[in-house]
Formats: structure tokens, sequence, C-alpha cells
């Protein structure tokens, strides 16, 4: 059967709401659509969207309000203005993006995050220097620890959270000072339970 008559059929086929009408005219036209898209835009990206958007918005006029029958010899050249009319459409809305970008102000110059990133890191190897010394604590003393003097808790309501009397804490927390200075320096044992 010939191409023209072999359209012919599947625009009337489309006419009725034959999607399967569809997707034999992208089989047989899709190629040309995207190289006619790819002149017009130089991106195969972009050729690639207009090759989606041109078939589906040939589906959307067709299930909207069915174009009368096909008048040429094929559905190529009616493909090809849709496809034409969605190059214009992208270029459109890239035109406006631009415009909108160029109307926003210019961001605000970055502050320098290196000393931030200094501190940081400074902070956790100091921390984990920490943690490695107050590992070597009892679970109950590591616990009363970081409640009372890294969560600023009272001794009473370290002791609620633990279940166990005021005066554990306290003792707890005696042993961990007593403890400490063969850990930690005692400076810094006196600035971390201060």
């Amino acid at each position: 059967m010939a191409t023209g008559s072999a359209d012919q059929e599947l625009w009337e086929r489309l006419r009725v709401g034959d999607h399967f009408a569809l997707g034999e005219l992208f089989d047989r036209y899709a190629d040309d659509v995207r190289a006619f898209a790819f002149r017009r835009t130089a991106s195969w990206a972009t050729a690639d969207d207009v090759v989606q958007a041109t078939f589906l918005s040939t589906w959307r006029r067709f299930q909207r309000d069915p174009p009368g029958p096909l008048t040429g010899a094929t559905a190529r050249g009616w493909l090809l203005i849709v496809a034409g009319n969605e190059c214009r459409a992208l270029a459109r809305t890239a035109n406006r993006l631009r415009g909108l970008l160029d109307r926003l102000p210019y961001p605000a110059p970055y502050d320098d995050h290196a000393p931030d990133v200094a501190r940081r890191l400074d902070d956790e190897r100091r921390m984990s220097a920490i943690r490695r010394a107050v590992a070597e604590l009892p679970r109950h003393e590591r616990e009363t620890l970081e409640l009372v003097v890294w969560s600023g808790l009272t001794t009473a309501e370290a002791a609620d959270a633990l279940g166990v009397p005021v005066g554990t804490v306290k003792a707890r927390l005696h042993r961990t000072r007593q403890r400490f200075p063969d850990l930690l320096t005692r400076v810094a044992l006196n600035e971390e339970l201060s």
C-alpha cells in the first residue's frame, strides 16, 4: 500500500479516536519530526521534546476538534507544521524564562565558609577525643555525664530520667571528676565539667 493511502487511512482512524493510529503515525514520522526539530533548535534534547509535544498535541487536537480529511498526500507535512509550532512555543518559553532570570537581582556574594568549616572540623576532632575518653567510663557514669554536663539537666532532672536517687547522680559525677584527670588533661576536664 502506498504511503499516501496508508496515511489517509490512519488519519481517518485518528478522527474516530483510534490511538493505535497515532502510534503508527509516530513510528512512520517521528524520525522526520526529530530531524526537523533538530534543524530548528540545534539541540537533540530539545528535538526529542518537540517530538513528544508534536504527537501529544496531535492526539489532543484529534480528541478535542478533529481536523477535516487529510488533504495532502501524507500526514508528514501536517506533523511538521505542528512540530514548527512546538519549536516556536519552546523558544517563547525559553525567552520568557531568560527574561525572568534577567529581571531577578543578582545573588549576594557568598561569604567565605572556610573559617566555619575549619571550626566545625576542630570541634569534631576535639569531641572525638573527648568521646574516646568518655567511652572508658562505665555506662551509668557516662549517661550521667551526658545528661548533667552536656545536656544541662539538673541533678534532680537527671535522677528522675535515670530512675535513681539524686545522691546517686551526685556520686557518679564525683567519680567521673576523679577519673577524668587520667583520661583528659585537667584543663579540658575543667572546661567540660564546669
